[in-house]
C-alpha cells in the first residue's frame, strides 16, 4: 500500500473538483484490498468518514477527496506547502498520462515504463505498484482533458504546467514512435492547461522532428535573423530555467534541465547551420 499513503494524507489543490473525484472514485474500487491497510494510515479516517486522519484538517468529506480541507485551500499554488503541490503534480501526470498513452488506440509498454520510472525516482520502490494500478485503472476510464486541464490550470503555476508537459510529450515519444494521434492529444491538453501555443510547439518539437525542429524549439521562424535567434535562445532560457520548478523536488527538476539541455542543443544546432559565432 505505498502508493496510499501519498494518495490519502498529502493532498493540495487536487483534492477537489474533477481531478479529485476522478481520483476518489478510483480509491473507492480499492477499498475491497486496501481498507485496513488505509485505516491504518489515516489512524481510523477513510474518505465518507469522520474521525481522524492523516490528511491535513481531519477525514475527506462527501464521500471522496474534496471535503472540508480543499474547500479552505483556495488560494492557488501558494496556499500548499512543498509537498502537497509535489503529489498534486504526481497525481496529475498520472490522470492526464492515460489520454497520451490511450491517445495512439494501444498501450504500449515502453510508455507504461517511463511513467513507472518516474514514480520510483519521486517516490520510492513502495509505491510504484500501487501508483501503477492507479494508471491501469485510468486507462479503463475517459478522462474529460478539458475538466482536469481546468483544474490544473487554476492551481498549477506556468513553469510547473510546462514541465508536466514536456514529461508528457516524452512519454509520447518512449516507444520511438511519436505519433500523430499522440501529437494531436498533446496540443489538446496544451490547450485545457491554457499553455501558449509556441511553448506547447516547442515542447513537442523536442521529440516530434522535421527539418524545423529547432527553430521551434526556441519558438521563432527560419526566416529569423542571427540576432533573433540569439535573443530567442536568451527567452527561452529564462522562461525553463530549472530552478522555476523547484519546489517540485530534485527529480522533476532533474527533468526540467534535460528541457533546458534541449533548448541549448537547438539552438547549438542552428549556430552550425548558419555558421554563427
Amino acid at each position: 500500500m505505498g502508493a496510499l499513503k501519498w494518495i490519502v494524507g498529502f493532498l493540495g489543490w487536487v483534492s477537489g473538483g474533477p481531478i479529485g473525484a476522478l481520483i476518489g472514485f478510483l480509491l473507492g474500487s480499492f477499498v475491497d484490498t486496501g481498507l485496513d491497510a488505509m485505516r491504518q494510515i489515516t489512524g481510523g479516517g477513510f474518505p465518507g468518514q469522520g474521525g481522524s486522519s492523516g490528511y491535513p484538517g481531519g477525514g475527506y468529506a462527501g464521500g471522496y477527496p474534496g471535503g472540508s480541507t480543499y474547500q479552505r485551500q483556495t488560494t492557488g499554488s501558494r496556499g500548499y506547502t512543498a509537498t502537497e503541490q509535489r503529489n498534486s503534480f504526481m497525481v496529475s501526470l498520472l490522470v492526464l498520462s492515460s489520454a497520451v498513452i490511450k491517445a495512439d488506440g494501444r498501450i504500449v509498454q515502453s510508455e507504461l515504463d517511463h511513467v513507472r520510472s518516474f514514480i520510483r525516482s519521486n517516490f520510492g520502490d513502495a509505491a510504484v505498484s500501487d501508483a501503477m494500478r492507479i494508471l491501469d485503472e485510468l486507462n479503463r476510464k475517459e478522462v474529460n482533458i478539458y475538466e482536469v486541464g481546468a483544474q490544473i490550470a487554476t492551481y498549477m503555476n506556468y513553469s510547473q504546467r510546462l514541465q508536466l508537459f514536456h514529461y508528457l510529450a516524452q512519454i509520447a515519444n518512449a516507444d520511438g514512435d511519436f505519433s500523430k494521434s499522440e501529437k494531436s492529444v498533446l496540443e489538446a491538453i496544451a490547450s485545457a492547461i491554457r499553455l501558449n501555443a509556441s511553448d506547447a510547439s516547442s515542447v513537442i518539437a523536442m521529440f516530434y522532428k522535421d527539418a524545423d525542429s529547432a527553430y521551434a524549439v526556441l519558438e521563432i521562424s527560419p526566416n529569423a535573423t542571427d540576432d533573433e535567434v540569439k535573443s530567442a535562445y536568451r527567452r527561452m532560457a529564462m522562461k525553463n530555467h530549472p530552478d522555476k520548478v523547484a519546489t517540485l523536488g530534485p527529480e522533476v527538476q532533474k527533468a526540467a534541465e534535460e528541457k533546458f539541455r534541449k533548448i541549448q542543443e537547438a539552438y547549438e544546432t542552428i549556430k552550425r547551420q548558419r555558421g554563427m559565432s
